[in-house]
């Protein structure tokens, strides 16, 4: 009896906690069922295309978003340390491609029963490479140039001439103290020339054209190199160099009708925006098939690039995550977008978009569009009509997008192809415009963990992997990579300017240190960079990768000098990354 009065206070405290358990344990069961109710299926976000996933970017208006744990992307660029508009010291270097002394006239070397002709490869960039390079052959050879033929039967199947693209009298004059050049070859004994026809390796020197060409050329008197893209090595004397800076960046001028157009694209960018960003966006299924990149876009997207893939006998299958480790595959829309938020440009920049039909279509480019609602093309800002000249020529179409991404402000590309390699040698050369190229090998990891870092910290990695990937002068050695993107024999830096210049930003920087001192602060002036980070150079060559496969393909793995004559309706392997 006594055991159970000492229970019953026990007994009694329990009765009464009862209730008030029961309803907190309800409450959570009903909060857990809501819950339960909203959250997606574990599984639905991966089996959404990336594409579809992409569109829901979260852009935020305030800065406090940059210091939020989650990865929130600010609607303004936020960059104060250096003008997003400009490369810094670039009034101190300038284009520089005259001659030497030591570089005789051409009527001196010439031969006159020498005739060199050129068969381009390729679209609009890969020719242009062609051509110019076909100009320092001719002169190594001291022949008569035969104006290029354009290639008008492959991928591209485009039917211009050089005429239709090309001033050729301009182009004529303005060499003709460097190379004799001539529209076509004079007849022989009354009928018409046909010239031995024949092919030089890749990067082939000057003494490999004396050693396979010259002797031909000796014996037969006309010869025509075929497949001529990328055919000339790198690394040539001074002058040639030179010489290949005088055709590339002043003989090749487009004709009136594309100047014209092109001109009034860039004035009416001009219109909308003081400044504006030209984004060359190759991601067509083309460039996606041959690069052997995967885009998390499921079975569909594997079956659409598998079958435009078995349209090269010769293309070897690649493991996609080793591509993107090692920089080969192209940046996705969205990752364009945030590389350019990250790099300070905000939501108000104007941006001409160069593309192709675009993988995904609205839905891969949204992304972006949600990043930058500023967005136009050549087809946005320029009437049916006024393209309708041009449209139906692939060469012409793309030439309108080369002239309004030369006169950008900023040009950005999201690959390593000849359109890129192109401008970013030209606007070097013309001033140093800021020219981004992605450092795709370290970003693509920043990318693929990009929801697990802050935008603060985003943005500061993005920012030091594109050191030396932003056009600014000196930021590669002389002598690495493409000559055609990185001209350094014809650039040249006014020392002198320069260092006067240092010497007023020394005494500026005394001032506001002396004066900062005084209000108990130092500031300390910041000239450029402080960290040298060279670019890894050891990007792939896609186009040089793609020749060889093809060369193998056509040679059965032999060296040879005389031109196979047989043909192959295969596609060429270079034009998918060409332009």
């Amino acid at each position: 009896m006594s055991f159970q009065r000492r229970r019953y206070p026990y007994y009694h405290r329990l009765r009464r906690l009862l209730p008030l358990v029961f309803a907190v344990s309800l409450s959570l069961l009903v909060l857990f069922a809501f819950l339960s109710f909203l959250a997606p299926h574990p599984g639905d976000s991966d089996r959404l295309p990336p594409r579809v996933r992409h569109a829901s970017i979260n852009i935020v208006g305030g800065s406090d978003s940059i210091k939020s744990a989650a990865f929130r992307v600010p609607r303004e660029g936020g960059r104060s340390d250096r003008d997003v508009w400009r490369s810094r010291n670039a009034e101190f270097f300038y284009g520089c491609s005259n001659a030497s002394s030591k570089f005789p006239n051409a009527k001196a070397v010439t031969k006159n029963d020498r005739y060199l002709a050129i068969a381009t490869s390729g679209g609009l960039n890969q020719q242009r490479t062609g051509i110019v390079d076909a100009v320092v052959a001719a002169r190594i050879l001291n022949a008569t140039l035969v104006v290029p033929k354009l290639d008008q039967k492959s991928y591209w199947k485009d039917a211009s001439d050089f005429a239709h693209i090309f001033d050729v009298d301009w182009f004529m004059s303005f060499l003709s103290e460097d190379v004799r050049i001539i529209k076509q070859l004079p007849p022989k004994g009354g009928r018409t020339w046909s010239p031995s026809r024949m092919r030089v390796p890749r990067k082939c020197n000057e003494r490999c054209y004396i050693n396979r060409v010259l002797p031909v050329l000796n014996k037969r008197h006309a010869v025509q190199l075929n497949k001529f893209d990328y055919r000339l090595s790198n690394k040539l004397s001074d002058d040639l160099q030179k010489l290949r800076c005088r055709v590339n960046y002043h003989a090749l001028r487009f004709t009136d009708p594309i100047l014209k157009m092109g001109n009034e694209l860039v004035r009416r960018m001009r219109l909308r925006s003081k400044h504006f960003i030209a984004l060359h966006l190759r991601f067509e299924p083309d460039m996606l098939a041959f690069s052997g990149c995967y885009y998390g876009g499921g079975d569909k997207e594997r079956r659409d690039l598998a079958a435009i893939r078995r349209r090269w006998k010769t293309l070897h299958i690649n493991n996609p995550e080793k591509q993107r480790r090692q920089g080969r595959c192209p940046l996705t829309p969205e990752e364009v977008g945030l590389m350019l938020r990250a790099l300070g440009y905000g939501s108000d920049v104007h941006i001409y978009v160069a593309s192709g039909e675009v993988y995904g279509g609205e839905e891969s480019l949204a992304p972006l569009k949600a990043l930058f609602p500023h967005f136009y093309s050549k087809d946005t800002i320029a009437t049916k009509e006024e393209l309708e000249p041009f449209a139906s020529y692939s060469s012409r179409m793309a030439a309108l997008d080369f002239l309004v991404c030369d006169e950008s402000d900023v040009f950005v590309t999201n690959n390593n192809g000849n359109m890129a390699k192109i401008l970013a040698g030209r606007r070097r050369y013309f001033g140093h415009k800021p020219t981004v190229r992605p450092n795709a090998k370290k970003l693509y990891r920043l990318f693929l963990n990009k929801e697990n870092t802050t935008w603060e910290e985003f943005t500061s990695r993005v920012r030091s992997f594109q050191r030396g990937f932003m056009g600014e002068p000196k930021e590669v050695r002389a002598g690495r990579g493409e000559f055609h993107e990185n001209p350094s024999t014809c650039i040249c830096e006014d020392t002198e300017a320069k260092a006067k210049a240092q010497i007023e930003s020394r005494k500026l920087g005394k001032k506001n240190k002396s004066t900062n001192k005084e209000a108990g602060t130092v500031t300390v002036p910041n000239d450029g960079q402080t960290e040298e980070d060279e670019p890894d150079w050891s990007e792939p060559d896609y186009e040089e990768e793609q020749s060889d496969l093809q060369d193998r393909g056509l040679y059965n793995g032999t060296s040879l000098d005389y031109d196979d004559p047989s043909t192959s309706d295969e596609p060429e392997l270079e034009e998918m990354l060409s332009d």
